[in-house]
Parts: structure tokens; sequence; C-alpha cells
């Protein structure tokens, strides 16, 4: 057996939620090394996973053997700890969103090709059962031609979840870059890409600050999107969805409606147009709740990859899809105007 040597940089709650508990669970790999810039997290996640604690990622890549780290930091250090980490010969999972500009997310990708090592973005929601049926179905041609769809991506905001509450990275433009959009929007149009097969080419948007006094990111917003083929649909993110987690996705195609994570049983419903109703229970989709996955398939993904030197299904070119789409949006919501992807 492969036993694969995995650093973490960042130890706030999706190493600690996520991460570092998917790569504990997973046979050919050895937790070596975590780091985070408040020692005591670095510590406390060390003590619990027997792993060496750093305050530098530098020096952690310098000490440590590692075959590759997760980079779970806030948004604007994604690029330089995964180029740094790449540079150093390791391969590279990163959380969303990849980086805060195209050209950062271009620098990734180069240093990953420059060092013939892979970087793969932690988007979790193409692993989803419901979202992978869905792909199956599409692709059967079963369900005929897409025509429209509308999906979501909400709840009370990261202060319930992160492990600084209020007075997380999650609300400051200079390290988040991006609220709600950032945190929820591009797993959506990186969902949307996965499940329709194909690129957007126009981005409308209205995005604001309306529900988080503290907060200098926006946290609600709605996108108009426009497909290659001409699919259109909305996509809504929020961080003010105060009674509970929405994170549904409806598919609106020629035979039949498709609506994913929108029943808190059956995980994927198809309504054909002769009145049949096919339901499927699949298990739930990760969240916040508690109540979730507890392997999100994004760690499995990444050290398959690795381990049978192939591209990961979710590569650095993909990522930076995404995140375009969501720069888009910015722009068209700034600009008051339509933006076209090329």
């Amino acid at each position: 057996m492969l036993m694969m040597n995995i650093g973490v940089v960042g130890c706030g709650s999706i190493a600690r939620h996520r991460h570092l508990q998917e790569y504990a669970a997973h046979p050919e790999v050895t937790i070596t090394a975590v780091c985070d810039i408040v020692q005591e997290r670095a510590e406390d996640l060390g003590s619990v996973y027997q792993a060496m604690t750093y305050t530098d990622f530098r020096e952690m890549f310098e000490k440590e053997e590692l075959d590759a780290v997760s980079v779970c930091t806030p948004n604007y250090l994604h690029a330089p700890i995964s180029i740094a980490a790449l540079e150093a010969g390791l391969h590279v999972l990163c959380e969303k969103p990849m980086a805060t500009s195209s050209e950062e997310a271009e620098a990734m990708i180069e240093a990953a090709k420059n060092n013939r090592r892979w970087l793969m973005i932690a988007h979790n929601q193409r692993f989803v059962p419901s979202h992978v049926k869905a792909r199956e179905l599409i692709d059967s041609g079963s369900v005929g031609k897409i025509y429209s769809f509308r999906t979501a991506f909400g709840h009370g905001g990261p202060e319930g979840w992160s492990a600084d509450g209020e007075d997380s990275w999650f609300f400051k433009k200079d390290e988040a870059f991006i609220g709600a959009m950032g945190d929820l929007g591009v797993h959506k149009t990186d969902l949307l890409r996965y499940l329709l097969g194909e690129e957007f080419t126009h981005v409308g948007a209205f995005i604001e600050t309306s529900a988080k006094d503290h907060s200098t990111v926006d946290d609600t917003a709605v996108c108009i999107l426009k497909s290659a083929s001409g699919i259109i649909g909305t996509l809504a993110a929020s961080w003010s969805y105060v009674s509970g987690e929405d994170n549904a996705t409806v598919i609106y195609a020629e035979h039949a409606i498709m609506h994913l994570e929108d029943d808190p049983v059956n995980n994927l419903v198809v309504q054909y147009k002769d009145g049949s109703v096919v339901k499927y229970e699949l298990g739930g989709i990760q969240t916040n709740e508690g109540n979730g996955q507890t392997s999100t398939g994004v760690i499995d993904a990444f050290v398959k990859a690795l381990i049978d030197d192939e591209e990961p299904p979710v590569s650095g070119e993909e990522g930076k899809r995404s995140l375009e789409v969501i720069l888009a949006a910015l722009q068209a919501d700034e600009e008051k105007t339509m933006v076209e992807l090329t």
C-alpha cells in the first residue's frame, strides 16, 4: 500500500471538519504536519492527529517530507501558498475560490505545469450523489434538451461555523476578497458547469451587503446566467437564510423537471411530462448543519489522482473557469450591465 504524506496549511473550521477528518479516514494517507499562524490551533489539531505543528508554511515545506498539502487559508492566501507548495514539489488541494483574480488562478496553473505537480480545487458539489445521478440522466438523453435552471446556496452565514465567529476573515474584504458569492456562489457555478457540460457566456447580477452589519463583503446575490447553447437560469447565493440551509437546484428540460436536494429524503426527484415521477434516495448533501455527508468525496478524489498519477477531476483550469463566472458577476453588478465571457 502506497502511503501519501499530507500537510494542511490553515487549521480553521474547513480543515478541522472536512480535510483532516477525511484524510484521517483514508487508508493510504498519513497526516504528517499541520500549520497555522495561530499556534494554539496548529498544536490542537496536531495533537489530535499526531502531526508535527508549524506556524510558518515555508518551514513546514522545507523540513517535512510531504507529498501534498491542503490549502485551507483565507482566500487572499490561496494563490501564494499554493504556488509556494507547487514550487516546493508538492501536489496541492486548494479550497475555493481558488484565487482572487484570473491572473492569480493562471499563475497557480502555470506553477503546477512547470513543476509537474497536480493542482485540484475543492469543489465538492460534483461528488454529491444526487448531482452525479442527475449528470448521468442528462448525459443519457432521457430528460432531453435542457432549457433552464434555478439554483441556490444559502445559510445564516459563516459566523455560526467559522473558527472566529463574527471576527472571521470571511467578513473582511482585504482577506476574503468576496463574500457569499465566493463562499457559496462559486460552488454553484462549478456545479452548473458540471451538470450542463458547457460554459457560461453571459452573466448579469445584483449583489448586496444587506444582512451583515459587521461585513465589508457581499452577503446576498442573485445572478442571471446564459450558457453557450442558450440555456438560461438564475443562481442565488446568500448568508441571509436565517432559518435553515438551502442547497437546491432545479433543472427544466424537454422531457422532465429535475429537483436536486429539494427534498430532505428524496435527494433527486424527476417529474416526467407524462406524469410519472421517479424518486431517488441517495444520501444527504454535505452541510454545515451537522446532518449531511461524512465524506464529501473531495479527499478521496484527490488522493486517487495522486496515486494513479492522473489529472484530478476538478483541475486548476476547471477551478479558474468557475471563478471567472463569479468575477464576471462582480463586474456585472458594478457596471450595471451584462458581462460577456470569452
